[in-house]
């Protein structure tokens, strides 16, 4: 069943459509959680219902907040996953999130950079959000870059809830 499970605005790029989840997009999600390299490699992965409430708490983040993951497709395909991307805001952190990741076949394509640039723009236009960061792990280098792309620098602070990140600042976005 390929129904969408919020009601979150469908968002196209050069390449990509960006929309909201769907039941199918769990399983490649929980995939990436538990079996991406890349997870493991930051200590990151989880178990498959740690996976399955992640997913559920995106989905509630767009009945809550007015705003969450998108899930990325690329034009050609859209009923295929290849990531997430969207703006989070968690009970405790002090501003929303904009954060993406690509499943594992995604990565090194440019993806991130044009989904994330999509978000940012809707969520300046549609939300009034001109204000982001961007918690990203010390060590994870691509998605440093893809914030770079984007516009962001660091100063090296840590936010509260996730010591092992480093806080990016996403210029404010034009009115």
């Amino acid at each position: 069943m390929n129904t969408a499970l919020t009601y979150a605005p469908r968002l196209e790029t050069e390449r990509l459509i960006l929309r909201g989840p769907h039941r199918a997009d769990l399983a490649p999600f929980t995939a990436f959680l538990t079996d991406s390299p890349r997870m493991k490699a930051q200590g990151e992965e989880a178990t498959a219902p740690q996976a399955w409430y992640a997913f559920m708490t995106g989905v509630g983040h767009w009945q809550w907040h007015g705003f969450g993951f998108f899930t990325i497709t690329l034009k050609a395909d859209d009923a295929t996953a290849v990531g997430r991307a969207g703006i989070l805001k968690h009970v405790g952190w002090p501003q929303e999130e904009l954060a993406w990741h690509l499943f594992d076949g995604a990565e090194g394509k440019g993806f991130a950079t044009e989904a994330a640039r999509a978000v940012k723009e809707w969520a300046a236009e549609s939300l009034g959000l001109n204000r982001l960061v961007s918690y990203i792990h010390r060590d994870n280098v691509k998605s440093q870059r893809v914030a770079q792309r984007l516009g962001a620098t660091t100063r090296g602070e840590a936010p509260a809830h996730e010591p092992d990140a480093r806080i990016w600042h996403h210029p404010e976005a034009a009115q």
